[in-house]
This record gives structure tokens, sequence and C-alpha cells, in this order.
């Protein structure tokens, strides 16, 4: 399962890639359209919703996406509205999404879960599309390397469950790797990333190494939630399209947390 998981994503990488290097940024953000409409189906159909509901979904997530990228992609990095909606981000992720999971996520919040979904889905997917090439594929990377040093480390040592009632297989100990192999992950881009390196000097490491700390947490925050989700769906994957790791929200569960929060952090470091 390991070896499927892993071609898998290494096939995305390459697609992700690929569209980095030669599609413009108008094309890129169409692409980034249509894996937001694939989640944005999974996310209804796991919430019950027919078919022809959840392409309704998918249409309305996807034209509010659309909207907003109209209006703020053309903004700078830094300008009150994409910062407002990092900051919107980062509260929902930080707060919101906790709590909920601290209380359940249950069948009886489905009405709630409609308009989540929007939130899950769409500043994530304008940071995808908002995001210069080196700061999305810094910030995918950590997300990556947190998930994959999570598994192994759940596996090879996993003995405290982490939300038994939401996850079984996820560990504290997991949890462990994947913070140690993010800060190794966050030093080793600093070193190697000039234009990262620049920022990184004196106390600012302090800070940056508790924004990496801050971005593994949010991607386990992300894989939880999603994972509630499915487990108020009584399902194992939200799909079917991607071997070894089920459907498109399964894949993205941990980045459509940390893009936001990760933008706004990068932002502040001064490499949006």
């Amino acid at each position: 399962m390991f070896a499927v998981r892993a071609l898998t994503a290494a096939v995305l990488l390459a697609a992700l890639l690929a569209a980095l290097l030669w599609l413009g940024r108008a094309a890129f953000a169409t692409l980034v359209a249509l894996i937001l409409a694939l989640g944005a189906r999974e996310w209804a159909r796991l919430l019950g919703l027919t078919q022809r509901h959840s392409l309704g979904y998918a249409l309305a997530c996807t034209l509010g996406y659309a909207l907003l990228a109209w209006w703020l992609l053309p903004e700078a990095s830094s300008a009150p509205p994409r910062l407002g909606l990092w900051l919107l981000a980062v509260l929902f992720w930080g707060a919101v999404v906790p709590l909920w999971l601290a209380r359940g996520v249950t069948q009886g919040s489905r009405s709630r879960l409609l308009p989540a979904g929007l939130m899950v889905l769409v500043p994530a997917a304008l940071a995808m599309a908002a995001l210069s090439p080196g700061p999305l594929l810094a910030l995918l990377g950590l997300v990556w390397i947190a998930d994959t040093a999570a598994y192994l480390a759940g596996r090879a040592f996993g003995r405290c469950k982490l939300a038994p009632s939401i996850s079984p297989r996820k560990t504290w100990e997991g949890v462990a790797g994947a913070v140690l192999a993010s800060l190794a992950y966050a030093i080793i881009l600093a070193a190697w990333w000039p234009e990262l390196g620049r920022h990184v000097t004196g106390v600012v490491w302090l800070a940056y190494l508790a924004g990496a700390v801050i971005l593994c947490a949010t991607s386990i925050v992300g894989d939880l939630f999603e994972s509630a989700l499915k487990r108020q769906a009584g399902v194992k994957d939200s799909g079917a399209l991607l071997p070894g790791h089920g459907g498109v929200l399964d894949r993205i569960d941990s980045a459509t947390a940390v893009l936001p929060v990760g933008a706004l952090l990068m932002v502040c470091l001064g490499v949006a």
C-alpha cells in the first residue's frame, strides 16, 4: 500500500511541477478550479447530498473561488483584502475547527458542514493560485514531509492514540515524527533557498521554526477534520480517484489547512 501511495504522490508531484513550469497564471488558476470542484463534489457526497445537488455544490464553490480570484489575485500579496482572507482562515483552522473536533463532528453537524466546506476549500484554492511557485512548493513540501513522517513514525513507534474516535491509526508518536521532520525540512529549506535564507537570520530563526511547527500542527488538524467528515459519513475514503490515497480530499486534506495559513506566514517573512 505504501508503494502505491508513494507512486501516486510522485505522479501528482510531477504533474504539479509541469503545471507550474508550463502553464500561465490564468491556466494554472483554472487547473486549481478543477481540483476545487472535484474536492467540493466529494465534500457534498460525504454529507449525503445527491449526485445532482453535489454537482450544484461544486459549481457554487467554484463560482465563489472564481469571483474571489478575479478580485484578489491582481492585488499585491500584502494587500489588506488578501491578508483579511488569510487571517479568517487562521481563525477557522486555529480556533473553530479544533473546538468542533473536541465537541464531535456528527451527522447533526451537516447543516454547518456545508458552509464549512467553502471555508475549507476556497481560501486554500486561492492561496494555491496566488502564491508564486517557490513558496507554494515550499508549503506543499512541508505538508508531504509531515504526512510521510507521521505515517512512518506512527507505524514504527505508534502506541498512544491521538484521536481514536476520529482516526484510530493516528498516534502522538506520529505527531512527534511529523514535528521533527518539519523542523529538519524548515532548516534545510532556509539553507537551500537563498531568498528565504536572507530573511531568516538571528532571532528570526525562532519565529521561523515556530512557524514550521504551527504549519505542521495545522496540517494535522486539516487531516483530522477530513477524517471526522468521513467518520460521520461512515466511509474510509472520500472517493476512489487516486490509488493509495482515495479521493481528491484524501490527498489535499492537510494542504487545505496549511496553504492559507502558510500564505500569511510567507507574507510575514517577506517571501510570498
